[in-house]
């Protein structure tokens, strides 16, 4: 009897090429799939400015298909994340109470509001305090006098690290491989001001880790100016931002920067 053998390789070359799909991608796909990726959306459609969204709009915003939308925003309802205004839905107080329990931030805010009050007293102009979160600063507090400035910016806003005091401060003192994923993601800007330029931020950045000052002139809003300190905690680690927000031409860059010097000073001691 005659056998004939055939070999592995024999048959691998006769299968068809398949193409695997990639794992980051695959990760995607059933996150976004999970009831939780479908909650994320809901949640995340709410801007600053919307008191209400309608079914309609959520789905719009979200990409998930209606009936899904419906039956997961019932039950945001229930569990107090979502509240009902007429046909319409808002965030619930729920996320708010669960907001403030967020340990780190909210010690924070507590240790730097008594400084910011007094460099608020001593300036009379917008005060900030800000920490890193991905490619933007994340504002924890801002307290401001009556004719101080209420747009732009609000407590759990976000505005991009190359074009805001309290990023360049930021950015200034992370490691470099943060000013890098910056870049890579864009310097768009928001006025004929803003540092569009790789090269231009780097040098500012170098200036700032120099002086220990970080100002913005106008690359947010026209006709105004913002400067801002980086503010550390124990072993040296950095925290986060203080700065103070003035229209250009009352901007005191001596005298103001000598009262946030201070005030970031006393920040980090009581954080140490």
């Amino acid at each position: 009897m005659t056998v004939t053998m055939v070999g592995r390789a024999d048959t691998a070359t006769t299968a068809p090429a398949t193409t695997a799909t990639p794992p980051a991608a695959t990760a995607v796909t059933d996150a976004m799939n999970s009831v939780l990726g479908k909650v994320r959306p809901i949640l995340e459609a709410f801007t600053a400015e919307d008191a209400t969204l309608s079914l309609a709009e959520l789905v719009r915003r979200t990409g998930v298909a209606k009936a899904t939308v419906h039956r997961l925003a019932q039950e945001l309802v229930v569990w107090g994340l979502l509240e009902r205004s007429g046909c319409d839905y808002r965030l619930g107080l729920r996320l708010f109470e669960m907001g403030q329990r967020v340990h780190r931030q909210r010690i924070l805010r507590e240790v730097a509001q008594p400084y910011m009050e007094d460099l608020l007293l001593a300036t009379q102009e917008t005060i900030h305090f800000a920490i890193h979160d991905s490619l933007d600063v994340v504002y924890l507090e801002k307290i401001f006098p009556h004719r101080g400035l209420n747009e732009e910016s609000r407590v759990a806003g976000r505005l991009p690290l190359y074009c805001t005091a309290t990023g360049k401060a930021i950015l200034a003192f992370s490691p470099a491989s943060l000013f890098a994923d910056v870049v890579r993601n864009g310097l768009k800007p928001f006025t004929r001001h803003t540092v569009t330029s790789p090269g231009r931020l780097r040098a500012q950045l170098e200036r700032i880790r120099a002086e220990g000052l970080a100002t913005e002139a106008e690359e947010i809003r026209l006709g105004y100016t913002s400067m801002a300190v980086p503010v550390f905690g124990s072993q040296s680690s950095l925290v986060g931002a203080l700065s103070i927000t003035a229209p250009t031409y009352r901007m005191d860059p001596s005298g103001h920067a000598v009262a946030l010097r201070a005030a970031a000073l006393g920040i980090s001691r009581s954080l140490r």
